[in-house]
């Protein structure tokens, strides 16, 4: 899991935490072999920022969708963040308010797995 330290402390968790930094980015470019991994920018390839200007990404867990391999066009960037007011649409993820996520990840464990419903 990753976190914003500039905006929040390191969860409490039993998952592996890594900060965040303002040119980390995920690739989400079928044409590379880093599709669907975290990346550092500039990259030459198409990504996308995880250093956003809203709070969606001040937790991001990578839920493991399309990585056992890596299928390019299967889909990338899929992950456990923090909802939007009024909990609006993602574009594939799991979004839940930010205190649910950090009580879901109180409980986490590395191999959990979520189902959505």
């Amino acid at each position: 899991m990753y976190f914003r330290p500039d905006r929040l402390e390191s969860p409490t968790t039993r998952l592996p935490v890594i900060q965040l930094f303002p040119d980390d980015a995920w690739c989400d470019d079928p044409d590379y072999p880093t599709y669907n991994s975290k990346v550092i920018t500039p990259y030459p390839a198409r990504t996308e920022t995880l250093w956003r200007d809203d709070h969606l990404y001040d937790i991001i867990v990578v839920l493991g969708h399309n990585d056992a391999p890596v299928v390019p066009g299967a889909g990338s960037a899929i992950f456990l963040h923090v909802a939007a007011p009024g909990y609006s649409p993602t574009e594939g993820c799991v979004a839940v308010a930010i205190d649910d996520l950090l009580a879901i990840l109180r409980e986490a464990r590395k191999g959990d797995e979520i189902e959505v419903l």
